[in-house]
């Protein structure tokens, strides 16, 4: 309960935002390749809007391929209004879902990361809760973070939250604020350059190799 909880929180401040973008902000690319931050919006509300069977419908017309399913499922839903996009997010904020694989945590996941894929380009800090935060963390490291953490990319790394009394693994240290933890190794290469320690130029030689 306490995850699902925090995964409302997520959507909850996803709709918060955007009810303070003008169309130039919802315009501006995301730190996902090729979508906009409104489209980013769009790829969050999808999950708690268009369902497993819809999911493998279009899955299906897109030959299995789960990257294009998930762009064509998001510049659908981006098309509606933005007020909608909001309204949408908070009315089914506490949509309870546990994908396979990777489980309950990997939606909180997708929401605390895709806005800060919303809020860097956009230069807006990005506060999550702390304790939410901390559950981010614990799944990449010690869940199965399928498609969020790139093979490899924390092997041998101690990671350290500097403003959470939390840490894992053994080897070169990366420390940073939580949330920044969290983006960078999730390939988020935009976050690397608020991270320090030995392990700092580790994970980024890791990820801009392959990029």
């Amino acid at each position: 309960m306490t995850v699902f909880a925090a995964t409302a929180r997520a959507r909850r401040s996803i709709a918060d935002l955007l009810d303070g973008l003008d169309d130039a902000q919802l315009a501006t690319p995301s730190l996902c390749a090729g979508w906009s931050v409104k489209v980013v919006a769009g790829h969050v509300a999808a999950a708690v809007t268009v369902g497993t069977a819809g999911f493998l419908r279009e899955l299906l017309r897109q030959r299995g391929n789960g990257h294009t399913t998930n762009t064509v499922l998001a510049r659908r839903v981006a098309e509606l209004p933005t007020a909608e996009l909001a309204a949408l997010l908070r009315e089914r904020a506490d949509r309870e879902f546990s994908p396979p694989v990777v489980g309950p945590r990997g939606p909180l996941a997708d929401g605390l990361i895709h806005e800060g894929d919303m809020r860097v380009p956009l230069g807006l800090r990005h506060t999550p809760d702390p304790a939410d935060v901390a559950l981010g963390l614990e799944f990449i490291t010690t869940g199965r973070p399928v498609g969020f953490v790139p093979k490899g990319a924390l092997r041998g790394l101690r990671l350290v939250a500097t403003d959470l009394d939390w840490a894992w693994g053994d080897g070169d240290a990366l420390e940073g604020r939580g949330i920044d933890l969290l983006m960078a190794a999730c390939g988020r290469t935009a976050l690397l350059p608020a991270l320090t320690g030995a392990g700092a130029p580790v994970l980024a030689g890791r990820l801009t190799t392959r990029r």
